[in-house]
């Protein structure tokens, strides 16, 4: 046990953890860090280009909330694009959105989202697919989640744009979308979602080109 008369602590002979020991520990961290990565996360990124890859966060309680708050009462296909550990589809489920589903790459996030449909009870009533959110047909979808990148909103603005039907709402946690006015919004901070009406969306496209469809 470190810390016991006579023994030394990891990477210091002299008892203490000097400066090659925490050379030797902040090397260790970053081959266990890029272990994670390589292991669970990177699988599903190898298909898609770098600048449309988006990185794992998980949705924080508040998130998940004021995200399904914005779309209360409504009825339709539910969609997660870019569903990770499948908590903000199984949220949907459980207060009435249905069908949802949820479109992930990564294979190891799959299982974990399909163990969190099972633990809730919910398998086989909410469906996670391994599916490219940029191949996906989006146009039977009336409600649609996206937690992604900034680098990422343009150009899924214009897939949406061209995608979902007028009755489709469109919430956008952590970063708005940069062209779109939302219709309203919930919270504060990186706890701030953003709720936008397709309708609404593409009437403002048309008045800001000269009433042409962009």
């Amino acid at each position: 046990e470190p810390g016991e008369p006579g023994e030394a602590v990891w990477g210091s002979p002299g008892g203490s953890l000097g400066g090659l020991g925490v050379l030797e520990l902040a090397v260790a961290s970053g081959v266990a860090a890029w272990a994670t990565w390589a292991v669970l996360l990177m699988p599903g990124f190898r298909r898609v280009p770098l600048r449309l890859q988006v990185p794992y966060t998980p949705s924080s309680p508040r998130q998940v909330a004021n995200t399904l708050a914005l779309l209360r009462g409504r009825a339709g296909k539910t969609v997660d694009l870019g569903s990770g550990d499948g908590r903000i589809v199984v949220e949907a489920y459980k207060q009435g959105l249905r069908p949802a589903v949820g479109y992930e790459l990564n294979p190891w996030l799959l299982r974990l989202a399909n163990y969190r449909a099972w633990k809730a009870g919910y398998r086989g009533k909410v469906s996670f697919q391994k599916e490219d959110l940029w191949k996906v047909n989006l146009s039977d979808c009336y409600n649609v989640i996206v937690f992604l990148a900034p680098s990422v909103k343009p150009p899924l603005a214009d897939k949406l744009l061209a995608e979902l039907p007028d009755e489709a709402r469109v919430v956008a946690g952590r970063f708005p979308f940069p062209s779109w006015t939302p219709t309203c919004t919930l919270g504060q901070g990186l706890e701030q979602v953003w709720a936008y009406d397709m309708k609404e969306v593409r009437q403002a496209a048309r008045s800001g080109a000269g009433g042409r469809p962009t």
